[in-house]
């Protein structure tokens, strides 16, 4: 995992480095959008999957285990289906909607195909999950940011179409890799002929309903910062922006094999009745997660110019001060980023979505005032406020969970 972070972390220099601010920009809303759109209409039934399909292998249900397989599914891939449609009407109108975008609907139509792609691989990872070989998809990852490292050096020499062509190769050969892992850890499961879901239909769908718009809410919160900036400014600050955030980037999948292991073994806890092995999980990651960033936030904020300079290059200066908010942002996100996998865990993904949304409510106003007066330094202060407020929400969220437990 650490291996793909690191490969992740290189494909996104390759990108600063190659093309400068203005053709970052101009990657990062074509970027931006497929992701926008792609997780606006996801349905996310990967984390029900993951959810109900430990509920259903823990009671043995193998007949609703398979059905819940095959419907999870069919209505993500179709789901992706109908984003990258969109993403293929939109591509014609990106340069009257973002200053600068002009002249990218070859590079839109060439990431078209990339949600149904990434729907595949994710319930292939999903599979491997309920397995508990998260091992097995740390290599895939690892392997998936290899290749896209490679399309991108390949590409972005050629600008950001042929960027977008790399991440497309690299992306299908991921989907065939992991999607085949995944079917493969599948057919270990007790083979048993789909049974209906039956009472629990209504609550999977439920499930999956909140937890498809707090993803929506997530795409909002990730993409609406350097997206507003490409309506208020211009594709430049855009890159600046996208340069800045590369600490909350790496910062975030710094914790992403302990989140993948805490999705894994704290679902299965749940259902077998062991919540306080849960908090106990819980307890440990925030008290190790905060001293970490403790000790390493006052070193990184000095040196941030020359880290600036070294990694994104000296067209990169304007970006130092907000690069430092943001540093601060991913910080906090970093201690907080058990929220996604315990809403999941305990099958309440309406939490998540209650603190997405107060989230949410506070970031835009924020972007829209403070951007358009202070560009990427006033979108990353906004940054650092909502990511607080959200802190605060899950804090008091987990202690009603904990005293209802």
């Amino acid at each position: 995992m650490y291996a793909a972070t690191a490969l992740g972390v290189a494909g996104s220099l390759v990108v600063f480095r190659v093309l400068g601010p203005r053709g970052a920009g101009r990657y990062s809303v074509v970027v931006g959008v497929v992701a926008f759109v792609s997780l606006l209409l996801e349905l996310t039934s990967d984390e029900a999957l993951v959810k109900y399909g430990f509920r259903y292998a823990a009671q043995e249900r193998w007949g609703h285990f398979h059905r819940l397989v095959r419907l999870a599914f069919s209505f993500e891939l179709a789901a992706a289906v109908v984003s990258g449609g969109l993403i293929a009407a939109l591509a014609p109108f990106l340069g009257s909607i973002f200053h600068g975008a002009g002249g990218l609907e070859h590079a839109m139509l060439a990431a078209a195909p990339l949600p149904a792609l990434e729907a595949v691989e994710a319930m292939g990872a999903a599979a491997l999950i309920l397995r508990g070989r998260y091992d097995v998809r740390g290599l895939l990852l690892a392997g998936s940011m290899s290749l896209r490292l490679a399309g991108l050096a390949v590409g972005t020499p050629y600008g950001v179409t042929a960027a977008i062509v790399g991440v497309l190769a690299a992306q299908t050969a991921t989907t065939a890799a992991t999607g085949a892992a995944g079917l493969a850890a599948l057919r270990r499961f007790p083979a048993a002929a789909p049974a209906p879901l039956g009472a629990d239909r209504r609550e999977i769908l439920g499930f999956v309903a909140q937890s498809s718009l707090d993803t929506g809410l997530v795409s909002f919160r990730t993409w609406i910062a350097p997206l507003t900036l490409g309506i208020v400014r211009d594709t430049v600050d855009v890159g600046l922006f996208r340069g800045a955030q590369a600490p909350q980037t790496a910062f975030a999948a710094l914790s992403s094999p302990v989140r993948m292991i805490l999705l894994t073994e704290q679902t299965r806890d749940w259902e077998r009745d062991r919540s306080e092995r849960v908090f106990a999980g819980l307890r440990r990651y925030v008290l190790g997660s905060a001293t970490a960033m403790a000790l390493a936030l006052p070193p990184l904020l000095l040196a941030m110019p020359f880290l600036v300079r070294v990694f994104l290059g000296a067209q990169y200066r304007p970006a130092v001060d907000a690069a430092r908010l943001v540093v601060g942002a991913a910080a906090i996100q970093l201690v907080f980023g058990w929220t996604k996998s315990f809403a999941v865990t305990i099958g309440r993904p309406g939490l998540r979505l209650a603190a997405h949304a107060v989230e949410t409510a506070v970031l835009l106003p924020l972007i829209l005032a403070f951007g358009s007066r202070w560009g990427v330094t006033g979108a990353a202060a906004a940054v650092v406020v909502a990511s607080a407020v959200h802190a605060a929400v899950w804090s008091a969220l987990l202690l009603r969970v904990r005293a209802a437990t």
